[in-house]
Order: C-alpha cells, then structure tokens, then sequence
C-alpha cells in the first residue's frame, strides 16, 4: 500500500467511526443484531471521568479504516494483562497491513504499561487471522474454553438465589 497508516488514540469525535466498524464486525461475526452499546458508551468507556477502555484507530487519507479496543486485567498467576476485545480493519482496506499495525500499537502500549500478557480470543473458523496471530508468534490455547453469562442469564441466575 502506498498511502501512509496512521495510528493514534480515539478521540470523541472518532467514536461513529469506531462505533461502524463495530456494526461491521459483528456481521464478519455473523452476529449483525448484536451490538447493543452506542457512541456514548464507547466515549464514556474510553474518554470519560473513569476508562475502562483505551481505543486506537487507524487513518489512511484522514478516513479512520480501523480500530482496536482493549482493557487491562489482572492473572493471577501473572500480574497486569491486556485484554485485546476487538481489532477491526472495514473490509476494503484488510489486506495493506493496517491490522498488523493497530497489533503492533496495542503491543507496545501494553509492554509500555507493564503488561505481562497479551490476551485476546478469535473465531475458529477466522482462518486469516489465526494464521497471522500464529505468525506473529502468538499461542493459540486449545483446551481453554470460553465461558461467558449474558446479561438475561445473569438476571436469571441471581433471581434463583
């Protein structure tokens, strides 16, 4: 690619951007209904009095073509992690090395602040993206299984106890 990527930290005025490439996603995901937040909640999440988030986009031409959101954890076996929720490149633009791009940020923010691990989960059948985190030399864990409790199954739950 030619034109010149750009990465920075979101700002408020970025947050439609984001938030599209969020909806986008989500039909890659096959989950187009999915996405309940808004722009609010992402400036809120990453701009507000307490962020729980820290988001970096992706420019080319001053058009943003992508973004990665992601939060700190803690393991405790390891200390301080970086969880990567989302790395997202709009369709047209994959391929020109934007996505290693906003990767490598989220690296070197996450080395920069101490992290001792970077985490992230990938669709199984996302073949492209699994061959490029195994390239980059991340490790694809195998016997680890994804739980998660939405919020109608949370509410269920505790109304039982």
């Amino acid at each position: 690619m030619n034109k010149k990527i750009h990465i920075r930290e979101a700002k408020q005025e970025d947050m439609h951007a984001v938030l599209q490439l969020i909806h986008e996603l989500a039909v890659f995901e096959k989950e187009p209904n999915a996405v309940d937040i808004t722009e609010n909640t992402l400036i809120e999440a990453a701009l507000g009095s307490s962020p729980s988030i820290f988001c970096f986009v992706a420019e080319v031409d001053a058009l943003i073509v992508g973004t990665a959101i992601a939060y700190f954890r803690f393991s405790t076996w390891k200390g301080k992690t970086v969880h990567l929720e989302d790395l997202i490149v709009t369709q047209s633009m994959r391929g020109k090395g934007i996505g290693e791009s906003l990767y490598n940020k989220v690296l070197h923010f996450a080395e920069g602040q101490g992290a001792k691990r970077v985490e992230w989960v990938v669709l199984d059948w996302n073949k492209g993206a699994i061959d490029f985190y195994k390239k980059s030399g991340a490790t694809i864990l195998k016997d680890w299984n994804l739980v998660q409790m939405d919020e109608i199954e949370l509410k269920a739950y505790l109304n039982k106890k």
